[in-house]
C-alpha cells in the first residue's frame, strides 16, 4: 500500500492553521496529529517544515477542449497543468465538439477522462432550448450539475427561450450553473461600436460591448427565476459591482439556494490592462473596471461570493492574434490560479484560510462532493504543499498548457507549489510531473 507521511506542515483547514503531521495510506488521509512516527520501512517521508499543506483546489469551471478542439488543449495536457498548480479536481463544461447535450455524449467525456486525467474530474451536462428530456436523465450522484449559457460564448449553446428556461429551473433538483450575459444588449452594443469603428473595433471597448448592464440584466433574471421556482442556482464568473447586490452573506453557505463564483482574472485585471495585454485578456464576461474589481474583492471577502475558480479556456496564440472581432474569448489559468491567490495573500488582500475556503472547502460544499476539499481523516488525500518563500516567474519554458502561452507571462510569484497529491499519489514534485494518471470520477452526496 502507498504510504506517505508529511511532517511538520502548517496545515490549513476549516479556518485555522496548525502545525502537524499527516499520514496518507492508499488513497486516503489515515491520521492527522501533532506528531506521527514512521509507520513502516516503505513509508515515504516528506518534511514540509515552513510550508503550508492545503487541500487540493477544486476548480468548478474549466474548458479542457476535448473532444473536438484538441488543437487548443486536451484533458491530459490541462489536467497536468492543473496538478502542477495545486488543483486536484476539476468540473469541465459542455461546450466541446460535439456539445455534451445527450447522456451518451456526456459519458463519452467521462471515458476520455478515465483514461487520461491526472486530476479528479466531473463534467457538466449541457442544456439547450430543446433537450429538457435528456437533461432530466442526468444522474445527480455522478454528474456535477447542469450548465446553461444564458449569453452566447464559445460554442453555440445559447438557451434563450424563456418558457424552456422556466421548465428547466422548475423540473430539476440538480445544481444549475449559468453563464449570465444578455444577448440583445451585447448585440446592440456591438452594432454601436461597429458603426463607430467599422471592422477595426479595438479590444479596449470589450467591457463596454459585453457591458455591466448585459451582465446584470441576465444574472438578475436568473436569480428571479431561481427564487420563483426554488431551483438550486450557481452563477459563474461574476464581473460587475452591480451584480453583488443579488447575493447574500446573511445565511450559512449550506443553506444558500443561490451561490456565486468569481474567477481569478476578474480579481487580477481591469480594462486598463487591455492596452497592453490585448486579446490575451479577452474573456466573456469581460474584465471590467477597477471599481468592479474592488467590489468583487469586497464581496469575496464578506462571503457574498462563495467560490474562486478559473474558467480556464485555452485558445492558440494564432487564434488570439486575430483582430478583436475575430479573436475568441478565454484564456488558460489552472497552472497559476492558486499561486496568484497566494500572491494576493502576500499583498495583504486575503488570508490563506480564506483562499482555502473559497478554492477547496466551498466548491466541495456547493456541489456536495464526496470526501474531498478538506484535510480530514477518512477523506481522499488530495493535497498540495505550498512554499511561500520560493520566488519564480512565469516564462514560456515553464508554461504547461498545450497552447503554450499565459496572460500572466512575465509575472513574478513569491509562492510555488512544491508537491501535489491526487488520491494519495504524489503526482507532482518540485517542477516534475510524474506520469501517473491518478484522477478519479467525482461522486456527489445527493
Amino acid at each position: 500500500m502507498n504510504t506517505v507521511l508529511i511532517k511538520n506542515a502548517k496545515i490549513v483547514n476549516e479556518g485555522r492553521i496548525f502545525e502537524g503531521d499527516v499520514l496518507i495510506e492508499g488513497e486516503f488521509i489515515k491520521e492527522i496529529a501533532e506528531s506521527i512516527s514512521h509507520k513502516s520501512s516503505d513509508c515515504k517521508v516528506i518534511d514540509a517544515e515552513g510550508n503550508y499543506l492545503i487541500p487540493g483546489a477544486i476548480d468548478d469551471q474549466v474548458h479542457f477542449r476535448e473532444p473536438g478542439l484538441t488543437h487548443k488543449a486536451d484533458i491530459a495536457s490541462e489536467s497536468r497543468a492543473a496538478v502542477a498548480g495545486g488543483i486536484t479536481s476539476f468540473i469541465e463544461q459542455p461546450n466541446t465538439v460535439p456539445n455534451a447535450v445527450t447522456q451518451e455524449l456526456l459519458e463519452d467525456k467521462y471515458q476520455l477522462a478515465a483514461n487520461n486525467s491526472f486530476a479528479n474530474y466531473s463534467f457538466m451536462m449541457g442544456g439547450t432550448n430543446t433537450n429538457l428530456e435528456e437533461l432530466l436523465k442526468t444522474n445527480p450522484k455522478n454528474v456535477a450539475g447542469i450548465k446553461l449559457f444564458l449569453g452566447s460564448s464559445t460554442g453555440n449553446m445559447l438557451v434563450d427561450d424563456e418558457e424552456t428556461l422556466e421548465k428547466i429551473f422548475s423540473s430539476t433538483k440538480m445544481l444549475i450553473a449559468v453563464h449570465c450575459e444578455d444577448e440583445a444588449t451585447i448585440k446592440a452594443n456591438l452594432e454601436h461600436y461597429k458603426a463607430e469603428y467599422g471592422e477595426n473595433v479595438p479590444v479596449t471597448v470589450h467591457h463596454l460591448i459585453r457591458s455591466e448592464e448585459a451582465c446584470y440584466l441576465s444574472s438578475s433574471k436568473a436569480v428571479e427565476l431561481a427564487k420563483k421556482t426554488g431551483a438550486r442556482l450557481h452563477i459563474f464568473h461574476l464581473s460587475t459591482a452591480k451584480e453583488m447586490d443579488l447575493f447574500t452573506n446573511k445565511i450559512p453557505l449550506e443553506e444558500k439556494q443561490i451561490t456565486a463564483e468569481v474567477c481569478v482574472h476578474h480579481l487580477l485585471f481591469t480594462n486598463e490592462d487591455y492596452a497592453k495585454k490585448g486579446n490575451l485578456i479577452k474573456w466573456n464576461p469581460a474584465v471590467k473596471t477597477a471599481k468592479d474589481r474592488d467590489a468583487l474583492w469586497k464581496a469575496l471577502l464578506d462571503d457574498r461570493i462563495d467560490v474562486i475558480a478559473t474558467d480556464h479556456a485555452p485558445h492558440t496564440l494564432e487564434e488570439k492574434s486575430a483582430s478583436y472581432l475575430n479573436a475568441p474569448s478565454g484564456g488558460p489559468l489552472v497552472q497559476h490560479a492558486v499561486v496568484a491567490m497566494f500572491e494576493a495573500y502576500h499583498q495583504g488582500k486575503i488570508s490563506i484560510e480564506k483562499i482555502v475556503e473559497k478554492m477547496a472547502h466551498n466548491p466541495a460544499k456547493i456541489f456536495k462532493i464526496e470526501k474531498r476539499g478538506f484535510i480530514k481523516e477518512g477523506y481522499y488525500a488530495d493535497l498540495a504543499i505550498v512554499n511561500t518563500a520560493k520566488p519564480w516567474s512565469v516564462q514560456k519554458e515553464n508554461i504547461l498548457y498545450k497552447c503554450g502561452w499565459s496572460p500572466l507571462e512575465g509575472t513574478n510569484f513569491k509562492s510555488r507549489i512544491s508537491h501535489t497529491f491526487v488520491n494519495g499519489q504524489m503526482v507532482y514534485q518540485n517542477g516534475t510531473i510524474k506520469d501517473i494518471r491518478a484522477g478519479k470520477r467525482l461522486l456527489f452526496d445527493r
